[in-house]
């Protein structure tokens, strides 16, 4: 199978240390991929880590992976191009899976959501899988993180999962299930706060017991972004005034404020929270590119501590 050459936003790349981490943008930067430290390998184990404990990790032993972008002005991990052992593909991995003669509980489940996406006419070559899977690092409680590769073939995934929520091939979060997405986000959010939003998204749902996401990655981003500069945090209130790229990697939001452009979440939390013609809220970091535009931006590190996106219902 012939691998892509490129890197984009959830695949994963290995170090010879067995340091893994999962890329969060396709610019190749200085030779350098930009990325955050998710698991590390040690005696055949990969042990999981959050954002407070990669940095810690790093910091002790690997302190080369730690880097500042100037391009985005951001401090994130970062591996050069040569020191990178493994890259791993979602795309490519998922094809590889119908063929494991004892798949276990999770590709089990994500071969049953595969078989049940075909009935509703998706194309599966235009999905991957991320997360756990995506590093065979799996275990009884993971989720299932879908990739899609194109914009069409997203929201026909979206509209499949309603169908079968439907039809009751597959099953709704319930309460306990929403709680445990909640707690695992950490977000700034309430958690009615955070149900609203989420529920409404249609890229969540069960099977067989086990919670699966949907994303979006293009394997060709539909916005480019050159070098800003950080102005500090700021909080506005604003109308949506385009919506059209509020799935991808980054979500992007037009907005209809008097100097601030966009609204850009870099954490899945935010993506699809807002639509054309509503009004929000948002926390975050306020940017200036060589143009002179502003932008607000969420998730200048993988939780988005204190930053946040919410629509207010009731405005007038």
């Amino acid at each position: 199978m012939q691998l892509r050459s490129n890197y984009l936003p959830k695949d994963f790349i290995e170090t010879r240390q067995g340091l893994i981490f999962a890329v969060v943008d396709p610019v190749v930067e200085q030779g350098h991929v930009l990325c955050f430290l998710r698991y590390v390998r040690e005696n055949g184990v990969c042990r999981k880590h959050d954002t407070a404990a990669a940095n810690a990790y790093l910091t002790d032993r690997y302190p080369q992976y730690l880097y500042h972008s100037t391009r985005l002005d951001a401090r994130l991990h970062a591996v050069p191009v040569a020191e990178i052992s493994r890259h791993y593909q979602p795309e490519a991995v998922l094809k590889t899976l119908p063929a494991m003669s004892r798949p276990d509980a999770v590709v089990a489940g994500l071969s049953k959501l595969l078989a049940l996406l075909q009935t509703q006419s998706v194309d599966p070559n235009a999905l991957g899988i991320t997360g756990s899977v995506l590093i065979s690092a799996q275990n009884a409680n993971s989720d299932i993180d879908l990739v899609c590769y194109e914009r069409a073939v997203f929201n026909q995934c979206r509209v499949a999962v309603q169908n079968l929520i439907e039809t009751g091939r597959l099953q709704q979060l319930n309460d306990e299930d929403w709680q445990a997405s909640y707690r695992r986000r950490g977000c700034a959010l309430s958690f009615p706060e955070y149900l609203w939003h989420e529920q409404r998204k249609a890229n969540k749902a069960i099977i067989d017991g086990r919670k699966f996401d949907l994303s979006l990655v293009l394997t060709t981003p539909a916005k480019s972004y050159g070098s800003v500069k950080k102005l500090g945090k700021t909080v506005i209130q604003c109308r949506i005034s385009d919506d059209q790229y509020g799935f991808d990697f980054p979500a992007e939001f037009s907005t209809d404020h008097a100097t601030i452009t966009a609204i850009v979440s870099y954490t899945a939390t935010y993506n699809g929270q807002a639509r054309v013609g509503e009004w929000v809220e948002a926390c975050g970091t306020l940017e200036q590119d060589a143009q002179g535009l502003l932008r607000m931006v969420i998730g200048s590190d993988r939780e988005a501590q204190g930053e946040y996106l919410k629509v207010i219902p009731d405005h007038a």
